[in-house]
């Protein structure tokens, strides 16, 4: 714990450093394919906003170039850079140091370049929890939450909110197994089952919660739902990590139902505002960063 304090401490330090010495932060987002990240739209409205010089550009890179660009980033300066699909487990290998919750999820989506040593961070579970809190449930203690899905995103979501002391996480996935073993790797962090989609009529009429973390719906193929709309619970909180479009089709037919929603758009500015955090020691212009990604998807 000590030493996680004092390696912020350094980040912060090096951030303000950086500031002083006028020297302009270099910042990135690299994926394949990346030109529909609104990353840089959302970075640098929080760079404008906090009167800070510096860039944050998208750069597609292939997974065979992978560690070429990682050790560019040392050669190059960069302050930092997020990491989206399909290079967030991958990259874990070429970084030198790797945060406890991001080793834990077992995928990195923020690198912090301190004088040419990388560290990897995950804030995309803390970002949906903080997320989550502000906009639908503010209190998770002791919650029934089924989330849907157990890949890459699923753990991230179930890690974060395992440390808010739920009641009872359910993960239900297609092929049962998968969502089992990531129950049974995790069960010493708090109460987890994992079933198969098939069994989720038997539970849902107990659930306070559901978080969709997979694919299901998103753009182009809005008219896809994960669940059928009789099985939502009335009344209950409806999560989706999904951000284009803004209201899934999940989430129209939880609202229909009376379901208090929530989209992924929270979690994308917040997973996002975490990062810029990391980089700089300075607030999060949140308000800024939610309103440049609005304008950007309206146009």
């Amino acid at each position: 714990m000590g030493e996680q304090a004092n390696h912020e401490k350094r980040e912060k330090a090096r951030a303000r450093e950086d500031s002083r010495t006028g020297q302009p932060l270099l910042l990135g987002v690299i994926g394949d394919p990346i030109q529909h990240s609104k990353s840089p739209v959302m970075h640098t409205a929080a760079l404008e906003a906090c009167g800070l010089a510096g860039a944050y550009l998208p750069f597609h890179v292939k997974g065979n170039r992978l560690e070429e660009a990682i050790r560019g980033i040392r050669a190059l300066g960069f302050r930092g850079i997020n990491v989206t699909v399909p290079h967030k487990v991958e990259v874990m290998n070429y970084l030198d140091r790797i945060d406890e919750g991001a080793r834990l999820i077992g995928a990195v989506n923020t690198i912090v370049n301190d004088d040419g040593v990388l560290t990897g961070y995950n804030t995309d579970g803390i970002g949906f929890i903080r997320s989550l809190k502000e906009e639908a449930a503010p209190d998770l203690r002791g919650k029934r939450v089924l989330v849907l899905g157990s890949g890459g995103a699923a753990r991230g979501i179930v890690y974060a909110l395992l440390q808010e002391g739920p009641g009872l996480v359910t993960i239900a996935n297609r092929t049962t197994e998968k969502a089992r073993e990531l129950a049974n790797e995790w069960a010493h962090l708090g109460r987890l089952t994992g079933c198969g989609m098939e069994e989720l009529d038997a539970i849902l009429a107990e659930v306070d919660l559901i978080i969709n973390t997979t694919s299901v719906g998103m753009h182009p193929h809005v008219g896809d739902c994960p669940l059928d709309s009789r099985q939502i619970p009335e009344g209950i909180v409806v999560s989706d990590l999904i951000y284009n479009p803004l209201k899934t089709e999940l989430l129209q037919q939880a609202e229909v139902r009376g379901c208090t929603i929530h989209s992924g758009l929270g979690m994308f500015i917040y997973q996002g505002a975490y990062a810029f955090e990391h980089w700089t020691g300075r607030s999060a212009p949140v308000e800024a960063m939610r309103a440049a990604v609005l304008k950007s998807m309206h146009q």
